[in-house]
């Protein structure tokens, strides 16, 4: 029988010597499971979650054994690890609010891969039995599970893609070593190691924070949660918004260079502006500013990529509350056009000069002369035109109504 403990001088040995095969952080964020047990009756989560806690080196699981129960991890770190033991491959870490052993679970399967603990470890687990129940509770976890499956699916499937796009572009610089090659070369290498840096350094502490936040909301007496409810909205809002920026200026490079795929469905755009009025409301609320919405509701259903639309009002949102005095108020406005339809997000701030409309949407820009209470980096800008483009609309700055503030149009086709 195998060792539930691995000796300190093992685990260091298979930190220090197992390459990763890799380090790209789990996006927490994104974990819709996790955000729908928030929505499961408390009594139920406390019968079918169990506290478990570990050392460092314990082996909560190893690959092959029968997969029986699936982990929420409350406090501390896990690295997971294939293949041989004594010579594995290191596939990740896994840290607070992140979900281990869901697949083995839910496939009645032998676990793949090998969980270590590399800390202090206390974990809430929920068995099959438990699963079973949480199920019966709330049949949406059953397809929140489909689209987690289908969104790994199509992260692997973009991985692969972007390695092809990658490996040709590079096969064909390295076959002409001329110095204007070798210029652009170096540019790419700057700009990955940007890009990892950003992966990195802001992505994954991003990633733990929300997790821990979740994980705060589902823990916490209900009195208490209440008591802190606002502070909590603020800390999950301000992740929302850096993990916007970070998305942004990974998107705007693939974006321009063709390498985005844009997942286009039909949907309705009132559900949509109203969602992303509502999350930006407590950024607004600070600063007394009231986000309006007017949406007919006879809007025909266009075709959309809803996820990056949300994106692009959360951006527009965003910019007009850098610019928006106190007590002031934004509008998100859309209209029938022949071509399809028009969406206008308007502030009562300072407004954009004629002349810098357009260079606005340019990377990194930003308005000449103006001191917003929060600066930007001239990127979430620049992504609303890419992405808005892409669905075959256009976007443009004009004149607030009666002559004051700003207005940001764009618009979208009835057929993408």
């Amino acid at each position: 029988m195998r060792p539930r403990r691995l000796s300190p001088a093992v685990l260091e040995h298979i930190l220090t010597h197992a390459r990763p095969h890799s380090d790209r952080p789990t996006n927490t964020k994104k974990n819709a499971l996790l955000r729908l047990l928030l929505t499961v009756n408390r009594q139920l989560l406390n019968r079918v979650l169990v506290e478990q806690f570990y050392q460092r080196g314990d082996v909560l699981f190893w690959e092959g054994e029968r997969g029986d129960a699936m982990y929420l991890i409350r406090a501390g770190r896990v690295v997971v690890l294939k293949g041989d033991p004594e010579t594995p491959t290191v596939l990740g870490y896994r840290g607070p609010g992140e979900i281990i052993g869901e697949m083995a679970l839910l496939e009645s399967q032998t676990r793949s891969a090998t969980n270590v603990a590399l800390s202090e470890l206390r974990l809430l687990r929920i068995d099959r039995n438990g699963f079973r129940e949480l199920i019966r509770a709330n049949p949406d976890i059953s397809l929140t599970i489909m689209s987690m499956l289908s969104a790994r699916l199509r992260v692997a499937d973009t991985i692969r893609t972007s390695a092809l796009v990658g490996g040709k572009q590079l096969q064909e610089q390295v076959s002409r070593l001329m110095t204007e090659k070798e210029q652009l070369l170096e540019l790419q290498r700057v700009r990955k190691e940007t890009s990892d840096l950003i992966v990195h350094d802001l992505r994954n502490p991003l990633g733990v924070i929300y997790g821990a936040l979740n994980m705060l909301e589902m823990v916490l007496p209900e009195d208490v949660l209440a008591d802190n409810r606002e502070l909590i909205d603020l800390a999950s809002s301000a992740c929302e918004r850096m993990q916007r920026l970070v998305d942004s200026l990974l998107d705007v490079a693939k974006l321009e260079t063709g390498e985005m795929s844009i997942n286009l469905r039909h949907a309705d755009l009132q559900p949509i502006v109203e969602e992303v009025a509502q999350l930006q409301s407590v950024n607004a609320r600070p600063h007394n500013v009231t986000i309006r919405t007017e949406i007919p509701h006879d809007l025909p259903s266009l075709l959309l990529d809803v996820e990056k639309i949300e994106r692009v009002l959360s951006n527009l949102l965003d910019n007009a509350l850098k610019y928006s005095p106190p007590d002031s108020t934004i509008t998100v406005r859309a209209e029938r056009i022949p071509q399809g339809v028009a969406v206008s997000v308007i502030d009562q701030g300072p407004g954009v000069p004629e002349e810098q409309r357009e260079r606005i949407f340019e990377r990194f820009a930003q308005v000449e002369g103006s001191k917003p209470a929060r600066r930007g980096f001239g990127l979430g800008l620049t992504f609303c035109r890419l992405a808005v483009e892409a669905h075959g609309g256009k976007i443009w700055a004009e004149e607030g109504l009666g002559g004051m503030g700003s207005r940001f149009v764009f618009t979208l086709p009835v057929e993408g």
